[in-house]
């Protein structure tokens, strides 16, 4: 994952820890509940961090495949030309063959 892509999903994650920590600490004054919740936050938003990763990951293997697959697609393609063109030549041979044995 490019550290250009993933800057809006850090700046989110780090904001989502602060205004934690800002909203335990005005509520309770107890450091021990801010921390955890504070560690909490951040377990959340490291979390969607790596599944913001594994997306990218699993949206850039099916780009391959489809890439992949469109190029088998288009080699098989050619080959099945290929073989309907040679098959097509042999048939009018055949004929042109049938062709002259009747005009003899």
């Amino acid at each position: 994952m490019d550290l250009r892509d993933a800057l809006p999903e850090f700046v989110l994650t780090i904001i989502l820890v602060i205004s934690t920590l800002v909203l335990v600490l005005r509520l309770w004054q107890d450091i021990t509940i801010a921390v955890s919740a504070t560690l909490m936050m951040l377990s959340l938003g490291g979390l969607f961090l790596i599944f913001g990763a594994k997306i990218t990951v699993l949206s850039r293997t099916l780009v391959d495949r489809e890439r992949g697959i469109r190029l088998n697609l288009i080699e098989t393609q050619e080959v099945l030309a290929g073989k309907y063109d040679e098959t097509v030549a042999q048939i009018d041979a055949i004929i042109q063959d049938f062709q002259r044995r009747l005009y003899r």
